[in-house]
């Protein structure tokens, strides 16, 4: 990563609410030029609420957004143009032929890349005679990507986009695709389930519950920071003192685990100090132990 300190995509204060449901709560965050930020969260958290919205394909209620320095509402085409974006869902005309189909979406981007593109569709094993009617989920999904990626954006913006993709293949596009697309000029925001792929190719991490950005910092801090305290009790009596910074706690009997942010040995001493226990250790922890325990503390709260 070569992140400079210029806000490619910036969300101030940006809420969004239907009906009842609050679905994004003053969100706050910006993304650097050349960063690959992933924003996590179980189904439901507001993820595809927060990236509509970042497409402008669906109207906030408050806050604002700023994409390459516009806002979004103000001139969402002069966006579009400079941003590759795959949805949930491949909104692609389903009569027409593949090689149609890259004819029809290169006229709208002067900086359109054929070179780049025929080179996807090698790489895709996609055939330009077939219909995307006749496309499997995962060859759909492919296509999707060559026409988000050939036009060379500013900007990548992508919701679950290895969705669909066997293991293999998926491989490939974050290890041989986007890790090319992000060379210090570009910036991806994506969201994913695939823990596995964010760790390996986000620069930052963003956990949103509920709705609400829990977690926004770079993934190595987080990996660093992020551990779980075990203790074994002296007794079967709960804990006098959880320390500072818990994220969640659990007792089963005489073992106790606590997950804390910015974990530092002061942490494990005030363990020590305010409760009777036999033995006490940290344990580092993954991305996937992180995330789990982030959501389960916030419905324990609930």
């Amino acid at each position: 990563m070569n992140e400079s300190n210029e806000a490619v995509i910036e969300f101030l204060g940006v809420r969004k609410r239907f009906g009842t449901q609050e679905a994004v709560r003053e969100l706050s965050l910006r993304i650097p030029r050349g960063c690959v930020y992933a924003l996590l969260g179980p189904n439901g958290a507001g993820k595809s609420t927060t990236i509509k919205m970042a497409m402008g394909s669906l109207r906030r209620d408050a806050g604002s957004i700023r994409i390459l320095g516009r806002e979004v509402c103000d001139d969402p085409s002069w966006v579009k143009q400079r941003v590759g974006f795959v949805g949930e869902l491949q909104f692609i005309y389903r009569w027409m032929r593949i090689a149609e189909v890259i004819r029809f979406c290169s006229s709208f981007y002067p900086t359109w890349n054929a070179t780049l593109c025929q080179e996807l569709v090698r790489r895709f094993e996609l055939d330009p005679r077939k219909k995307v009617r006749h496309l499997s989920k995962g060859m759909t999904v492919k296509l999707g990507l060559l026409l988000a990626i050939a036009h060379e954006p500013e900007v990548l913006i992508l919701d679950e986009p290895t969705s669909g993709l066997d293991p293999l293949m998926r491989e490939d596009f974050v290890d041989g695709i986007l890790r090319n697309m992000c060379d210090g000029r570009r910036s991806i925001l994506f969201a994913s389930h695939t823990l596995q792929d964010v760790q390996r190719l986000a620069d930052r991490v963003g956990i949103l519950v509920d709705g609400e950005l829990l977690v926004d910092r770079p993934i190595d801090e987080l990996l660093r920071t992020t551990k779980t305290i075990r203790a074994v009790l002296t007794d079967e009596k709960s804990p006098r003192r959880t320390p500072h910074g818990a994220i969640v706690e659990s007792v089963d009997r005489r073992e106790w685990s606590v997950t804390v942010s910015d974990f530092s040995a002061g942490q494990v001493e005030q363990v020590r100090s305010q409760n009777r226990v036999e033995s006490i250790d940290a344990v580092n922890m993954n991305l996937e132990e992180i995330f789990k325990a982030y959501v389960r503390g916030r419905r324990n709260v609930a």
